[in-house]
């Protein structure tokens, strides 16, 4: 019965440490809230309740299982934010396929698409689709350039800089 019991537990709890998404998410929150007396206090509250002990347990018993077992967190990561800048404000919304961008006041869209089929980011407008780089392995990328060519460099410094000197080339055959 207990070896029974130890391999059904071996199942769930599959050695994965997991993201713990659920509670990371619930402590974040938490966080935010800038007055640290109120803080603590949520934070007592929900220990107590006890909601914070729930969603680690609901973490490691079934959300970094699931995560484990197909790659995915049930508990989808989208965050937003607010961000201020000299242009005006802006909204970036991340979600587990990338990042869109959105001007306060406006309808426009930018979007920083990942494919997880094809292992490429690519840059959506409302317009169009421009590829930006496909990952070829974990060594080496492949950069896609404005003029329609491409690149493939290693993921590393030196790649970096063979991509700069690329870009640098073209930039002053241009301006001849």
């Amino acid at each position: 019965m207990v070896t029974a019991m130890i391999l059904s537990l071996s199942i769930l709890l599959s050695s994965c440490i997991g993201s713990f998404s659920l509670y990371n998410k619930l402590l974040t929150w938490n966080k935010s809230i800038e007055d640290p007396w109120v803080n603590e206090l949520i934070f007592a509250v929900l220990c107590i309740i006890p909601v914070y002990p729930i969603a680690w347990l609901t973490d490691v018993v079934v959300l970094n299982s699931i995560e484990f077992w197909t790659g995915e967190n049930p508990c989808c990561d989208i965050q937003i934010k607010k961000v201020n800048t000299k242009d005006g404000h802006f909204t970036i919304t991340t979600d587990a396929n990338g990042y869109k961008i959105q001007k306060e006041g406006t309808e426009e869209t930018v979007e920083f698409h990942f494919n997880k089929e094809e292992n490429s980011w690519s840059l959506e407008t409302m317009n169009e689709t421009i590829p930006l780089l496909q990952f070829v392995d974990n060594h080496q990328a492949k950069v896609f350039l404005a003029d329609g060519s491409s690149l493939t460099v290693s993921i590393d410094q030196a790649g970096l800089l063979a991509l700069k000197q690329a870009l640098e080339t073209k930039a002053l055959f241009a301006a001849k």
